[in-house]
């Protein structure tokens, strides 16, 4: 073996160690921050239902009931759109 294939071989086996102790170190730094993330989850909704808890439950909003259009309502409707279709014929836009 040459003095250039030792060469060779040695960064070979370094980036590789170097490539498994990255894929080490990186896991570890994510768990930290993962376990940080949840921790932190975890406090906030504590504090939200201590929070919660001491506040007295709001009042149920009701919702307005819509008025229902009447018949007349439908008539002046359609009254409204036949006189504008009507409109459009005397315009010459629809033949």
């Amino acid at each position: 073996m040459t003095k250039e294939d030792r060469n060779h071989a040695e960064a070979r086996m370094g980036k590789v160690a170097r490539a498994a102790h990255d894929a080490k170190t990186g896991k570890s730094d994510r768990d930290a921050s993962a376990n940080a993330v949840l921790t932190n989850m975890a406090r906030l909704k504590a504090l939200r239902l201590a929070r919660e808890a001491t506040q007295p439950p709001p009042a149920a909003v009701t919702k307005k009931a819509r008025a229902k259009p009447t018949k007349s309502d439908k008539s002046a409707d359609k009254a409204t759109l036949a006189q504008w279709l009507e409109s459009q014929k005397t315009a010459g836009w629809r033949t």
